[in-house]
């Protein structure tokens, strides 16, 4: 059942030819497959992180190119491994594409620097339909520049909440507001990738409603945003609250908090800080701001298998790049290595973080948008954060400084 599952996923990322739409190393694919079959051994360069290829972890790159090259008999595939973090990969391919990876994992908030340095390959096809059948919309936007796609995402990379079950109950942490009535809150609200989780709530927008159109600007402005910012003016003199920006883990273990909102990174952590029997994972709660619920919305980004637009194989490596974020792949990632998958069609019952991110993607979470003026906004940002924690934005010049802050966001740098 196993190879029926992969190979179906390797042969269908081969039957759409226009899947490198509107790169030039993709013309003529159909007799580029036709030849690739019959010249004999295909070199291919794969870059992962170099947990994928630890033998201590189960070596999933290993296993997953093995099935690929049975799946594929019709080809003799060669693979170069090579370690390369998910961050470092548009500096590695920006500096000579052609002599890097064929695919590669990166992170998406590499996707931009990619296309500029046409070092990147636009995805169509049936790899197009496998990635919008996998995932949620958000989840797609996260590897969508303009009305391009340019990877297979393969793992996800947001924020939620870890909390202390000795503290709060499930049903405290659907409410911010419960919980700071119950136990110490920490939020890193002068860290920018966190405090636009509270503007985005109430309607405010980075590039409109999907994040796609740089044209629209940010809209961190008008009686929404300043609705927000009066509320966070009273959050950061509750005395329930701290601004966790800097902590670590163990603030848990002390007591200084009694939630962290962080990411997958920090599970291991917050395990050691106050054991596993403890340790409680959920998606970012609501608030309530002038008597209504609003749902925090944590910024979503993604791993993802990406495609070389210089390979000399791209009908091979996009076969691969599906190959590698196919639902498959992504169980096997979670059994070797406990990576959790972004596929909305893998359920692992056993699992609150797994749970907790998949809830954050459908409805705690906004796409963190990939464009070069998304730059403007995390300086105001940081500003906005670190001025409501030592107390100088007021209710008095909330609506003053709220303005303040749109305006700069929407102010281009000066070269």
């Amino acid at each position: 059942m196993k190879s029926t599952r992969i190979m179906s996923a390797g042969i269908s990322a081969l039957m759409g030819l226009s899947l490198l739409a509107g790169c030039s190393s993709a013309t003529n694919t159909s007799s580029a497959a036709a030849s690739a079959a019959n010249e004999g051994p295909i070199t291919l360069t794969v870059w992962t992180p170099s947990e994928d290829q630890s033998a201590d972890l189960g070596n999933w790159l290993d296993k997953e190119l093995a099935a690929f090259q049975e799946a594929h008999p019709e080809w003799q595939i060669e693979f170069v491994k090579e370690v390369c973090p998910e961050g470092e990969v548009k500096d590695k391919l920006s500096k000579d594409a052609e002599a890097g990876a064929d695919v590669f994992i990166l992170a998406n908030d590499n996707i931009p620097t990619l296309i500029q340095n046409g070092a990147i390959a636009r995805l169509g096809g049936a790899t197009l339909d496998q990635i919008n059948e996998q995932n949620s919309a958000t989840t797609i936007n996260t590897v969508t520049v303009g009305d391009g796609v340019y990877g297979v995402p393969c793992a996800a990379n947001t924020w939620f909440m870890f909390y202390d079950k000795r503290v709060f109950s499930a049903d405290d942490v659907k409410s911010l507001d419960t919980m700071l009535e119950k136990g110490k809150v920490g939020f890193p609200l002068s860290n920018s990738w966190y405090i636009a989780s509270f503007y985005a709530a109430n309607g405010c927008t980075l590039f409109g409603a999907d994040g796609l159109d740089e044209t629209a600007g940010i809209d961190f402005g008008g009686d929404k945003a300043v609705a927000v910012t009066n509320y966070l003016v009273d959050l950061a003199a509750n005395p329930n609250f701290v601004d966790s920006n800097g902590l670590s883990a163990s603030a848990l273990t002390e007591g200084t908090i009694n939630c962290l909102f962080s990411g997958e990174w920090d599970y291991a952590a917050v395990v050691e800080a106050i054991g596993e029997e403890n340790v409680g994972v959920a998606c970012a709660p609501t608030y309530t701001l002038n008597g209504e619920e609003k749902q925090l919305k944590a910024f979503a980004g993604s791993k993802a298998i990406g495609v070389n637009a210089t390979s000399k194989n791209p009908q091979v490596a996009v076969a691969l790049a599906a190959f590698l974020g196919s639902t498959q792949a992504q169980q096997d990632r979670y059994d070797l290595r406990k990576v959790s998958p972004v596929d909305k069609t893998i359920k692992i019952a056993d699992s609150e973080m797994v749970q907790a991110i998949a809830d954050t993607y459908d409805h705690a979470s906004i796409v963190q948008p990939l464009n070069n003026t998304m730059g403007q906004y995390w300086g105001p940002a940081q500003s906005m954060g670190e001025e409501l924690v030592n107390g100088t934005v007021t209710h008095e010049n909330a609506a003053e400084k709220t303005e303040a802050m749109n305006t700069t966001m929407n102010t281009a740098a000066v070269e």
